[in-house]
């Protein structure tokens, strides 16, 4: 199947109160269980590369060329964007090598010139019918530049994106990246607000470490895309760990990064249909 435009998964999800995973890629078996997991589900899926993985890959065209194969044969419907690009060539680099969507992440800027930067990066990806996501109000767990209790206004929030012209916004509502345990909680009459605020689909950053009623129920307030990482990274290494100490002479890497792949596989299917459990199609 060829590759899904993000824009068609956020709006159709927004338009029945549905939830659409956004899970990231690290390396090709990632992509290739997410892939599989939006089959076994029966549902669309975002897969997204971070500014993080390019440079852990040591270059952005190899990751982004694999992974858009894997998107490209699937038999399910694949979006794939890049996330967190703080700089802004990388993500005009993502929207000329076909990227469904990009997050320009400008929110450690201040507010004139985050919305400024991520006009140019709107600019160009209209021109190529490319979705456009960005931040206002850091998302805990970023480089450790977070204050508690920071969160996004939903004033501003709508000038944002009427000055900058974006498609989608990453909000500050409680949730903190690479959390291992899922205690957060979020602020769900903030996300009620800011859904009345703004046009576009909201998005959930950090969302590994928020239970699933939580999401759940923030899905039913406004959230859009829930993306997801450190918990699937943890469902990974830990089947990788099961293995190895299960065959403690295994020297091929396939056998245990494939219990990995598999593990990774079984709950984004399972994520999957829990957020699409809110939409109104389905009760």
């Amino acid at each position: 199947m060829t590759l899904t435009p993000t824009r068609t998964i956020l709006d159709e999800a927004r338009a029945v109160g549905r939830g659409v995973g956004a899970f990231n890629v690290v390396h090709l078996e990632t992509a290739e269980a997410l892939a599989g997991a939006a089959e076994d589900a029966g549902l669309p899926v975002i897969l997204q590369l971070s500014e993080n993985c390019v440079r852990y890959h040591g270059a952005f065209t190899p990751i982004a060329l694999a992974t858009l194969a894997v998107a490209e044969a699937s038999s399910a419907r694949v979006a794939v964007h890049l996330d967190h690009a703080e700089d802004p060539e990388l993500a005009l680099l993502a929207i000329e090598r076909g990227f469904g969507s990009v997050m320009y992440d400008g929110a450690k800027l201040d507010f004139d010139r985050n919305v400024a930067t991520t006009r140019l990066v709107v600019e160009r990806a209209n021109a190529a019918g490319v979705l456009v996501e960005a931040e206002l109000g850091e998302i805990g767990g970023k480089d450790g530049a977070h204050a508690p209790g920071v969160r996004t206004d939903p004033g501003e929030a709508a000038r944002f994106v009427a000055e900058t012209g974006v498609h989608a916004l990453a909000v500050a509502v409680g949730s903190s990246h690479a959390m291992t345990e899922r205690v957060a909680a979020i602020d769900l009459d903030l996300v009620a607000r800011l859904a009345a605020a703004v046009p576009v689909p909201l998005v959930l950053h950090g969302s590994s470490g928020v239970p699933d009623e939580t999401i759940v129920r923030g899905i039913r307030s406004g959230l859009t895309k829930i993306n997801v990482s450190t918990h699937l990274n943890a469902r990974f290494t830990g089947a990788v760990r099961e293995y190895l100490a299960a065959h403690p002479a295994a020297v091929d890497s396939r056998s245990y990064v494939a219990a990995g792949r598999a593990a990774v596989r079984s709950e984004a299917a399972r994520l999957l249909t829990l957020f699409a459990s809110t939409s109104k199609e389905t009760g």
